[in-house]
């Protein structure tokens, strides 16, 4: 009996073909998992869609920071590192072998399969701090966010004479309650409404900001450039131009991080070649990305 079990497991997690009969194959993939939908286009979207988030605001100040030179360089060097190490991880979504091997779900999973051991536990550590940390900055970039929005409100109705100070921890409570709340809806990740509406946003607060840039080199208004960054002894002291660089270099790494999710966005793929449909969509992300930030 067990023996029997045993062979029925084997035919749904490795080869469909085995339950075709029953008329299983037409609706679950080889690991008995519902049919997988996702596409190079889909995949393309999700990963654009978790990399313009925040980061894309410290941008524009990033760039200011290192200048014209060093700024766009530095755009390019993160997004070959994010690309090169994102196809490792690719080839690391099934094991032993990259084709046939069993799936691996989540990055957790990934080092499960290939490093196993006390790794596993420190991934889960880092993968935890990392969440942590990522929450307190969006929470707190959200808070300094709608404070600016209401400073600008205060100032086109009382003038620019009145300071309009405004603290940020009530919108932090705010927007905090808020996550708790949307947090408690069940089956989130299947609101695939949510990743359209993500996007959109994400490229329209961008778009934003362009915008504004736009128009006010238009209406005539000129900032001083370099092409070395800020000036130190003019703009800087030595310190704060060391201190500004590494922030710099920190935020525009922050806004090519998408490792942690790149595991899952490839589980969702319908082709059976997984590394090699995720290089597209890595490929085609990745030009429209560097395009948008560089814009």
């Amino acid at each position: 009996m067990d023996k029997e079990m045993q062979n029925s497991s084997l035919r749904i997690e490795h080869g469909p073909e085995g339950s075709a009969g029953g008329g299983i194959s037409k609706y679950l993939d080889d690991d008995g998992r519902q049919k997988r939908t996702g596409t190079w286009i889909t995949a393309s979207a999700h990963i654009i869609t978790a990399v313009i988030g925040s980061g894309v605001l410290s941008l524009a100040w990033a760039i200011a920071q290192l200048g014209w030179v060093v700024g766009p360089l530095v755009l390019v060097v993160f997004s070959f590192i994010t690309f090169f190490t994102s196809t490792l991880l690719a080839d690391s979504y099934r094991s032993p072998d990259p084709v046939t091997g069993n799936r691996n779900y989540t990055y957790m999973d990934a080092v499960r399969a290939h490093l196993g051991g006390r790794k596993v536990q420190l991934c889960g550590l880092a993968q935890y701090v990392n969440l942590i940390g990522i929450t307190i900055g969006y929470t707190i970039t959200a808070s300094i966010s709608m404070v600016a929005v209401r400073r600008s409100n205060c100032f086109h109705k009382h003038g620019h004479a009145v300071k309009c100070q405004t603290s940020n921890n009530p919108y932090m409570i705010i927007f905090a309650c808020i996550q708790i709340m949307l947090s408690q809806i069940p089956n989130f990740h299947r609101l695939s409404w949510l990743s359209i509406l993500a996007a959109v946003m994400s490229f329209a607060y961008a778009s934003i900001g362009l915008g504004l840039s736009l128009a006010k080199v238009i209406g005539g208004a000129h900032a001083r450039t370099s092409l070395t960054g800020v000036t130190v002894g003019v703009d800087v002291s030595a310190e704060q131009k060391v201190w500004r660089t590494f922030q710099a270099l920190g935020d525009i790494a922050f806004a090519y991080a998408y490792s942690t999710v790149l595991i899952e966005i490839q589980a969702s793929q319908l082709c059976s070649i997984f590394s090699k449909l995720l290089e597209l969509s890595l490929n085609t992300s990745s030009t429209i990305l560097d395009t948008r930030y560089c814009i």
